[in-house]
């Protein structure tokens, strides 16, 4: 009876704690937040969560898209950012860029920003949106060569550096017409709007025309490859006619890289798309849009390179009429419509809408900041993708191994020099003999730093066979010597693999191209190092033969038993001789 009695009060004693543990315990094991949790919502409750997302917070949650990773790449992203618009604005206003670009240390890893330019500045109205809305510019519908394009980078910078730091960007800018405006804004990342502020006119400014922008942000700074300092060099090699005043961290004052140009960049002219370069979704969104009354019109007011002829052809094999209404061709007419155009043959479309560098400026740029022995610059014909029209341009700079340099001056006298060579960096783009090549690789005049393996630049200089041209090269490498090797893609629509702009994909006809403008140049190179080792083998016989020349005369006295005098004129002679055959 006593057993029994104990183990009802065993009982009553756990039912007791289990009662306890539901009502006091961790809100997780209580019975009621499981269900909770284990329960499945309803369509009605899911609808409820659905919310619009705005852009500004997209790319706040997912930075790295644009090319802010880390600290030491996101003051490399911010500075890249501001150079490209402010390089863009100076050539559209046909003005020789005068920039000046400052990284200040505040912190241990806080820095302020400052990037100012000579450019035409930028109207009172439209300071807030280009500073403080994504996704807000010019360049995206237009079709002709620029840095920018979509509108993002430089409010995605002050996104960043608010995020950051909680301060937004401050801008001051001043057009030819009009005093100068210093604002100061707050993004607002929910609805993708600036907040101003602060907006103050200013009776006197130093500029008479031109932008300040200015931000604080999380960041690290470091010297060396993929760099502020880097990507401020390779620009001022593709930017020859722009004069760029840096100070970094640490510099006591700036370092001034002057212009080799004193001419503005053509400024490209903006075309209309060509046919082949627009898809069915597209060509169905043109026809509902267009103001043309007929077919025919529409196809040779809203594309290029495409005449009454051509537009008859199309019609016909689309099995339309020429007098068919653009806005009532249903779906089915208009994928008919959209096979034509892709079997009709069509001109390319003018190239008058690209700026490349050029032959003798990128030699220029390379000379600038190079000191090579030899260049070697190649620019193919334009060519087209997706009905994009680009142009890829290639330079080498190339120096021979080791310390030593034979030239060889106008009355063909070889003679050594004595060339340091240096580990390569900001300071020296060539490196050592043993050293893979240093590839710098440019996208409307912009450099690109990261993501190298992934370019489709890249691929193409491994596919070429350097061994052809006097470089060693392993299986899958980078050609191996003092060299530089430069290539530029200028292109209404660069293809990057990315928002943050630092890789070209490797579409098959950009391959094709950037391999024959590599062979091309690379072919001079050949040239040139095939030319030096016989100079040089020349000029080792010659040395053989100036210091054996004393025995030889002792020799042939022992044989023909001459006196010294006749000796000694004997290996005059033989010296003569040498000397008339190298002037030859």
């Amino acid at each position: 009876m006593a057993g029994f009695l104990l183990a009802q009060d065993l009982e009553i004693d756990a039912d007791r704690r289990q009662t306890q543990q539901r009502q006091t315990g961790p809100p997780e094991t209580r019975p009621e937040q499981v269900a909770a949790r284990t329960k499945h919502l309803t369509a009605e409750q899911m609808a409820k969560a659905q919310k619009e997302i705005s852009v500004s917070e997209f790319f706040a949650k997912n930075r790295h898209l644009l090319g802010f990773d880390n600290p030491r790449k996101s003051l490399l992203t911010t500075i890249k950012e501001a150079v490209d618009n402010s390089l863009d604005a100076c050539e559209e206003g046909g003005i020789l860029p005068d920039l000046t670009i400052e990284i200040h240390q505040i912190e241990e890893d806080r820095f302020r920003v400052v990037i100012e330019d000579n450019g035409p500045g930028i109207v009172r109205a439209q300071i807030p949106n280009i500073f403080g809305k994504l996704l807000y510019g010019s360049k995206f519908h237009s079709r002709r060569q620029s840095r920018g394009q979509q509108g993002i980078g430089i409010s995605a910078a002050g996104l960043y550096g608010q995020m950051t730091t909680g301060k937004g960007p401050t801008i001051i800018s001043k057009t030819k017409r009009s005093k100068a405006h210093h604002f100061q804004i707050q993004l607002d990342s929910s609805k993708n709007k600036p907040v101003i502020t602060k907006d103050e006119e200013l009776a006197e400014w130093h500029q008479k025309q031109g932008t300040r922008f200015e931000i604080g942000l999380e960041a690290h700074y470091k010297r060396g490859l993929r760099s502020a300092d880097d990507y401020i060099k390779q620009t001022a090699v593709s930017n020859p006619h722009a004069r760029i005043s840096y100070l970094a961290p640490g510099m006591q004052e700036a370092r001034v890289y002057e212009r080799a140009v004193k001419d503005v960049p053509e400024r490209a002219d903006e075309i209309k798309p060509h046919p082949y370069g627009v898809e069915l979704g597209e060509l169905m969104k043109m026809l509902r849009a267009t103001n043309s009354r007929w077919l025919s019109g529409f196809l040779q007011e809203e594309f290029c390179r495409v005449g009454p002829k051509v537009a008859k052809e199309i019609i016909k094999t689309a099995g339309l009429s020429e007098r068919s209404y653009p806005s009532r061709i249903a779906r089915e007419e208009a994928d008919s419509l959209y096979r034509a155009i892709q079997k009709t043959k069509i001109s390319a479309p003018p190239t008058t809408c690209l700026s490349p560098i050029g032959e003798e400026l990128i030699r220029e740029g390379l000379m600038k900041e190079c000191d090579a022995d030899f260049y070697a610059v190649a620019t193919r014909p334009p060519s087209v993708y997706r009905g994009n029209p680009f142009q890829i341009e290639v330079g080498i700079a190339w120096s021979r191994p080791g310390e030593e340099r034979l030239d060889v001056d106008a009355k063909g006298h070889i003679s050594k020099t004595r060339k340091k060579r240096g580990t390569y960096d900001t300071e020296n783009l060539l490196g050592n003999a043993d050293d893979p090549v240093r590839l710098l690789r440019f996208a409307n005049r912009v450099p690109l730093l990261s993501q190298q393996s992934g370019c489709g630049f890249t691929k193409s200089v491994l596919a070429t066979a350097w061994k052809n041209y006097g470089l060693s090269q392993s299986r899958g490498a980078l050609p191996v010597g003092s060299a530089v090797i430069l290539i530029h893609m200028a292109s209404v629509w660069v293809p990057f693999t990315s928002e943050a702009k630092e890789a070209i994909a490797p579409y098959p006809e950009i391959l094709k191209e950037v391999k024959l403008a590599l062979q091309e140049a690379g072919r001079k190179l050949g040239m040139h190092i095939r030319k030096g080792k016989k100079v040089a083998s020349e000029f080792q016989k010659r040395n053989y033969i100036e210091q054996y020349l004393p025995h030889v005369g002792i020799g042939l006295q022992e044989i023909l038993g001459i006196s010294d005098e006749d000796r000694f004129e004997l290996v005059e002679t033989l010296q003569e001789a040498m000397e008339t055959s190298r002037k030859i």
